[in-house]
C-alpha cells in the first residue's frame, strides 16, 4: 500500500468519475495545466483504480491521469489475473486479461485521443505485472513504462521486439517477496531490445517518498526523449 509518506499530496481538482462504458472501469483526472502527456496507472492487489492517483499526480503534474480497475476479483481483492501462489499466476488468464487490456487500450487511445509517444503506462506489483506482459504479448502498444515492485510473470515468452520501448523497473531492497525476482525480469526486457534503467530503493514492497524522487528525475529525461522522436 502506499505509505503515508505521499499522501496528501495536491490532486487533480476534483476527482474522476467512475466510467463503466468499456471492458475495464476507469477513471480521468485532468490536471489544471496539461501538457500533453497521459499517465495510465495500474494498481497493485487489493487496491483499486484510485490508490495509486496520489502517486501519480506528483509525478507528473500536467499530466492526464488515466487511472484503471483490474477487473478479477480473487478472495475479495480486486486483481489484473488469478494467481495461484504469491509467485505463481494463472497462465492462460494472465494472457486473456493482456487480451483484453490490449483492446481496451486501443479504444481509449482512439476515444480520447491519447498521443502514445506521450503516454507512460505506471503499474505498481500486480498492475505492473500486467503491464510488462502487455508489452512481450503486444510490443507495439507500450513505449514507456514505470514498473514498481514488478516481476515476471509469463512462462513463455514470445520473440516480441521491445527497442521502441524504454521502461524504468524500481525495486525495493528489503522486499523479500519481489526483489529476488527483479534481475530476471530486467535481463527479460533487455534481451527483447526494450532501454531499461534498474533502480532499487531502500524500501520493503511499498511505495514512498524515495519512489517519488527516483520515478520523477526519469521521467523528466525519459519523456523528454520521447518528445523527440
Amino acid at each position: 500500500m502506499l505509505k503515508k509518506a505521499i499522501k496528501g499530496e495536491i490532486l487533480p481538482q476534483s476527482e474522476g468519475s467512475l466510467h463503466e462504458d468499456l471492458a475495464f472501469k476507469y477513471r480521468i483526472y485532468r490536471p489544471e495545466t496539461p501538457n500533453g502527456d497521459t499517465m495510465v496507472l495500474l494498481h497493485g492487489s487489493g487496491q483499486d483504480e484510485t490508490s495509486l492517483v496520489s502517486f501519480g499526480s506528483k509525478i507528473a503534474p500536467n499530466a492526464v491521469l488515466f487511472a484503471v480497475r483490474g477487473r478479477v476479483v480473487q478472495d475479495g481483492s480486486n486483481r489484473w489475473y488469478r494467481r495461484l501462489t504469491p509467485v505463481s499466476f494463472d497462465q492462460k488468464d494472465i494472457r486473456s486479461e493482456a487480451k483484453a487490456f490490449a483492446e481496451f487500450l486501443k479504444q481509449v487511445t482512439q476515444e480520447y485521443k491519447i498521443d502514445p509517444n506521450r503516454t507512460t503506462f505506471l503499474g505498481y506489483s500486480n498492475g505492473a505485472n500486467l503491464v510488462n506482459a502487455v508489452m512481450l504479448l503486444y510490443p507495439d502498444l507500450v513505449k514507456q513504462a514505470v514498473l514498481l515492485r514488478s516481476m515476471p510473470v509469463l512462462s513463455e515468452v514470445s520473440d516480441a521486439n521491445l527497442a521502441n520501448a524504454r521502461v524504468l523497473t524500481v525495486s525495493g531492497a528489503s522486499d523479500q517477496l519481489y526483489a529476488p525476482y527483479a534481475p530476471a525480469l530486467e535481463d527479460m526486457l533487455r534481451s527483447h531490445g526494450a532501454r531499461v534503467e534498474a533502480r532499487s530503493i531502500k524500501s520493503d514492497h511499498g511505495l514512498g517518498k524515495d519512489d517519488v524522487k527516483v520515478v520523477s528525475e526519469w521521467l523528466s529525461g525519459a519523456t523528454a526523449q520521447l518528445k523527440k522522436n
